[in-house]
């Protein structure tokens, strides 16, 4: 079923829109810059509305990363404005918000169990595994 309207309820999306975000699918995630232009990279999302948040997994070095933490230094309330999106045929969906990096063993913890069960894999254990985790004011798309 496609939505006529691609603005989302975030907190509340519709059974196809959430449906469509538990699929399993490669997104992209859209960082800024030091300079302000988009580093756009594939990646896992996992999306947990009942919380409005996104969350991607990753290793701490990574310019996805660095990106988030060079601008939650320089941006006003210590957050990085970024995007992850997801597409399959004329289907897509894109979530949006502040995104900051958790490094504590909860935060990582959960992120990987929802990766898990989205990806139908658990992740190899990696020390310098960390979360971008994204507090989502905006959800668009087709499902």
């Amino acid at each position: 079923m496609r939505v006529s309207n691609p603005g989302h309820d975030v907190l509340n999306p519709t059974p196809e829109y959430l449906a469509f975000w538990r699929e399993r699918h490669v997104c992209t995630l859209t960082t800024p810059r030091p300079d302000g232009s988009p580093h756009v990279v594939p990646v896992g999302v996992t999306y947990d509305p009942g919380a409005g948040l996104a969350r991607v997994i990753s290793n701490k070095h990574s310019k996805k990363v660095r990106n988030v933490l060079a601008a939650m230094e320089s941006a006003p309330g210590g957050s990085a404005r970024v995007a992850v999106c997801q597409m399959e045929g004329r289907r897509w969906a894109t979530l949006e918000g502040r995104a900051v990096v958790r490094t504590d063993e909860a935060s990582v913890a959960e992120a990987v169990a929802r990766y898990a069960e989205r990806y139908g894999r658990v992740p190899s254990p990696n020390p310098d595994r960390v979360v971008v985790e994204i507090t989502l004011d905006r959800a668009m798309g087709r499902a």
